[in-house]
């Protein structure tokens, strides 16, 4: 299908994908763990552990495949990969709907892998379209994409799944549709013709990836930063469920509601408050406060004795979002043009390698701090561990705020 050329670019059009990803992805978080204890007849303890393989599987791969499909949007344009990935996510929600057993999931599973690269894209589609001064608000505005989507998504999956445990993945197959439907006809390419890179291996594979950035000046230091950043994140999300189930005895009902209060306040703070934030302290300055903020706020959900506790905390925890658009905006100034796709590529990949190894080791970590026969019952472990992952990157941001003011770089 030919690129569409009448409409400018914009981030209201990224917005509008942004949205539509994560609403498809949100609506599927309430009953995909319910299917796989389900194929495991109903055991919770082994349906947790192939839950945990599900992921990691789908993290494996996407690792592997966010550098190529960056590297391919620095060729061929962010619209076309950004419409190759909702493609293949939409089947991924279809194989699921219809998955006979528990390994048709995992098939499903790894080809979303495979093309879960939209988000790398579209942060490269952000890059290209605004101006440097302006990408911390334009990433910004990105994650309120993320908190609308992630507020949404899990209450109408939790509705749906209360009807057919099956019938959120046609519900998140159809929202993933119609944003391809949008991608093939209304979202205009952000990146000309004149400004693309030759396709390479070297720089498309995950470790020639991470390697290309460290050519970039100071970039190494904030990739580090993003990885360890990361996977502290992914330590929270995995465990969050069994804490609360835990420690404080909330119900699904809670769980969702906890997580929309997240989705909206991400949202405000995102949507509403970076831009301004960022633009009176600066971008170095407020990564550093975000990385503070958020090594504040694992401490507290691990030491909330209330369940009330943690809504406040979620709250406060939201102004740790101001790390990620800086980080991103930070970035961004050191890159040319025709590699952005590329560099958000790495950056995705470095996620997505934290995504396979902080959810295993959060829960190995939960499950050690409330065994009777431990001479320990710290089941807050999980989150101080995430505290010290967000102090360490705070270190590291550190430095590579003080490498010196990022300069935009022209193509090369």
């Amino acid at each position: 299908m030919a690129e569409p050329t009448a409409r400018q670019p914009a981030l209201a059009f990224i917005f509008v994908t942004l949205v539509l990803i994560v609403l498809g992805f949100g609506i599927i978080i309430p009953v995909l763990p319910g299917l796989v204890t389900q194929f495991k007849g109903g055991s919770a303890a082994e349906g947790a552990e192939s839950y945990g393989a599900l992921i990691g599987v789908f993290a494996l791969l996407q690792f592997a495949a966010a550098p190529i499909l960056g590297s391919l949007s620095d060729r061929f344009g962010r619209r076309k990969v950004i419409l190759i990935a909702l493609a293949g996510t939409s089947i991924d929600y279809v194989v699921m709907g219809f998955a006979p057993s528990l390994g048709w999931l995992f098939v499903a599973r790894m080809i979303s892998g495979v093309t879960a690269g939209a988000f790398a894209t579209c942060n490269a589609y952000i890059a290209d379209v605004t101006p440097p001064e302006k990408r911390a608000q334009g990433f910004g505005l990105a994650g309120a994409a993320f908190g609308l989507g992630f507020a949404i998504g899990p209450a109408i999956g939790g509705f749906l799944g209360n009807i057919n445990l099956r019938l959120p993945f046609f519900a998140a197959a159809g929202c993933v549709g119609l944003n391809w439907l949008y991608g093939a006809f209304v979202l205009p390419e952000s990146l000309p013709v004149e400004k693309r890179r030759a396709f390479e291996w070297k720089r498309a594979n995950p470790f020639g990836a991470l390697l290309n950035l460290r050519k970039i000046h100071g970039v190494a230091w904030f990739a580090a930063m993003h990885f360890i950043y990361m996977l502290g994140h992914t330590m929270l999300q995995s465990v969050w469920v069994l804490y609360t189930g835990y420690r404080f005895g909330w119900t699904p009902k809670q769980i969702g509601v906890s997580l929309m209060i997240v989705g909206v306040a991400s949202m405000l703070v995102q949507g509403k408050l970076v831009g301004p934030i960022l633009s009176r302290i600066g971008e170095g300055r407020g990564l550093l406060i975000g990385l503070f903020m958020s090594a504040l706020v694992f401490t507290g959900y691990g030491v909330a004795t209330q369940g009330w506790m943690m809504y406040a905390i979620i709250c406060i925890g939201s102004f740790g979002g101001l790390a990620g658009p800086a980080a991103q905006a930070l970035i961004t100034r050191r890159v040319p043009a025709n590699e952005q796709g590329a560099v958000q590529g790495a950056l995705g990949g470095l996620a997505s390698l934290a995504g396979v190894i902080g959810p295993p080791v959060a829960a190995w970590t939960f499950a050690a701090g409330i065994a009777p026969d431990r001479g320990m019952h710290l089941p807050g472990l999980p989150f101080f561990e995430a505290a010290l992952l967000s102090t360490c990157a705070l270190l590291i941001a550190a430095r590579a705020v003080r490498s010196g003011e990022p300069v935009t770089v022209t193509a090369s």
